[in-house]
């Protein structure tokens, strides 16, 4: 037999009461780590990757649907990049244009296996992308890998955020001296309550699962550095030169 006994003037039984007092708590800690959020969100960064973040010509503007603001001489804005992978074909070179959506890797998957069903070679990747989905440029760039694909930056193409992950799935990849290549901070979502404490460990997840792809395909990581010093909002533009030095590209163009 139960022991509880309840205030005879309270008619509200006692465990009653401590399931109201329990939500109210979680509602009032939900209300501060909201209001240290904020506050955080107002203070200035001192994470040391991201103090002295580069700038100068190397370093611009970054918009996930557009490439970014240019030096005179380069590609102009020519508007909002298509919301999802676009795919054209010309002989044997099948080009990618636009963001890279989740599903696109599924769907580029799909592509690649008819066109082989149907005896069409396709021996090279050509990309023209601000990014996207990390894990959906993986899993392109494993496809390529393991298709043969060489992969190529056009003429004034860019290939930015996650992008480069797809370049360096090529096994021959190749940058023309107008094109541009650009790494950042990889954008994780923002949640509304902890973030610092929810997110860390997924993103400590997600740059060891790059690291690891990387390096399976034979790129330098101090590429990583270049990214991780690059706020999300900026992109930084790789020289012919660090291209070179990281093995994004096997030869020169």
């Amino acid at each position: 037999m139960s022991t509880e006994t309840t205030d005879a003037t309270d008619p509200a039984p006692t465990g009653i009461r401590r399931a109201i007092a329990g939500i109210v708590g979680v509602q009032v800690a939900i209300a501060a780590a909201l209001l240290i959020t904020d506050l955080a969100g107002s203070l200035p960064r001192i994470d040391p990757l991201t103090r002295q973040s580069p700038s100068g010509p190397s370093t611009r503007p970054y918009s996930p649907d557009r490439a970014p603001s240019t030096l005179p001489g380069e590609r102009p804005d020519t508007g909002p990049m298509p919301e999802r992978l676009e795919v054209s074909a010309d002989g044997p070179t099948l080009t990618l244009t636009g963001q890279i959506a989740p599903g696109d890797g599924a769907r580029i998957g799909d592509e690649l296996r008819t066109r082989a069903g149907a005896g069409q070679t396709v021996a090279t990747i050509r990309l023209d992308s601000p990014g996207g989905s990390v894990s959906d440029a993986l899993e392109i760039g494993e496809l390529i890998r393991g298709s043969g694909i060489d992969t190529e930056i056009a003429a004034n193409a860019i290939c930015l955020s996650a992008c480069p992950y797809i370049l360096a799935g090529g096994v021959e990849r190749t940058v023309a001296s107008t094109g541009r290549v650009g790494v950042h901070q990889h954008y994780f979502g923002e949640s509304t309550i902890l973030p610092a404490f929810i997110a860390v460990e997924d993103i400590q997840r997600g740059q060891a699962e790059v690291m690891a792809y990387l390096t399976r395909m034979g790129i330098g990581l101090g590429i990583m550095e270049h990214a991780m010093r690059t706020p999300p909002d900026q992109i930084y533009l790789l020289s012919q030169e660090e291209l070179s030095e990281y093995d994004m590209v096997t030869a020169a163009q």
